[in-house]
This record gives structure tokens, sequence and C-alpha cells, in this order.
């Protein structure tokens, strides 16, 4: 589970989400075509993001 940001969030948006994150805990947000990514370099592929009624989102991968 994680926050994902909306596209088209801004910035500003994404980068005070960054700055709290790595003050916090040394982690950064990301948005749905980053997670693909990231997730692509490990091997996994994304199959869907689904929203919770929290900030918090389930991204579900599968193994390629």
């Amino acid at each position: 589970m994680e926050v994902v940001l909306p596209p088209g969030s801004g910035e500003l948006l994404g980068t005070l989400l960054d700055l709290n994150m790595l003050v916090s805990t040394g982690g950064r947000k990301r948005t749905t075509a980053e997670f693909r990514q990231l997730l692509g370099v490990v091997g996994f592929r994304r199959t869907r993001i689904v929203p919770t009624a929290s900030p918090l989102s389930l991204i579900e991968a599968a193994l390629v």
C-alpha cells in the first residue's frame, strides 16, 4: 500500500510530499508511471492500482 500521486498533480505537490518522506523515512512519493517503471526494473508488471477510502492505494503487481 502506498500513496500514488494523481496525474497532473503538479511538481509542487510531489516535491512537498517527497520532502516530507525524505525527512521522515528516506523515501519518496511516486506517480503511476513511476511505479510501473520501478516494478519493471525488478521484473514485475503493475496489474492495477486500487484506491481506498484513505490516502493510500493498493498497488497490485505480478511477475513478468
